[in-house]
């Protein structure tokens, strides 16, 4: 079986003179660059290795994480990444991921177990501890934290079922 392929990262600037880049999660993700992870640059430069590893990568990855690439070793060569993508093998992204990517979350309908109420997840928003999902539905809309007491599971297809957690309730919009 080939290996699937996913992009994680833009490259949006230099920093400094050693060859250091800033990149920023593309598609809602969550920053999934850190140190150690092989990426590929795309689109490739026509000479060179497009395949990298992660030597170091600073930052909370919202605002951009500083990233120092395998082969990457000054400013002319971090330039020339400016405006590419980093791509990583699926399998090498984290179990959870499917809780955060946003490009798979919204749209779909979740259902909480206890009551039955469903609605649409409409958007996600990044906090500090945890991500929130903007839920709505025929009650209005619910702000869902996504932690392992509300959320256990995201299956491939139909509703995710949720435990909304006493308190919660919907806010007519």
């Amino acid at each position: 079986m080939r290996d699937r392929y996913r992009r994680i990262a833009r490259v949006e600037k230099t920093h400094g003179r050693q060859g250091e880049v800033v990149t920023v999660p593309v598609r809602g993700l969550p920053s999934l660059v850190r140190e150690g992870l092989t990426v590929a640059v795309v689109p490739p430069a026509l000479k060179g290795s497009r395949w990298h590893r992660v030597v170091s990568c600073e930052g909370d990855g919202r605002s951009g994480s500083l990233v120092a690439l395998s082969g990457v070793s000054d400013l002319t060569a971090a330039e020339s990444l400016v405006g590419r993508y980093l791509l990583v093998r699926e399998s090498d992204l984290p179990d959870d991921l499917a809780l955060h990517d946003a490009a798979r979350l919204v749209g779909r309908t979740v259902r909480d177990v206890a009551t039955g109420e469903e609605g649409v997840i409409e958007e996600i928003l990044s906090g500090p501890a945890n991500d929130v999902w903007v839920v709505r539905g025929e009650r209005g809309e619910l702000l869902l934290p996504v932690i392992e007491q509300v959320v256990s599971d995201v299956p491939d297809e139909g509703a995710i079922e949720v435990r909304v957690p006493a308190g919660l309730d919907w806010e007519v919009r």
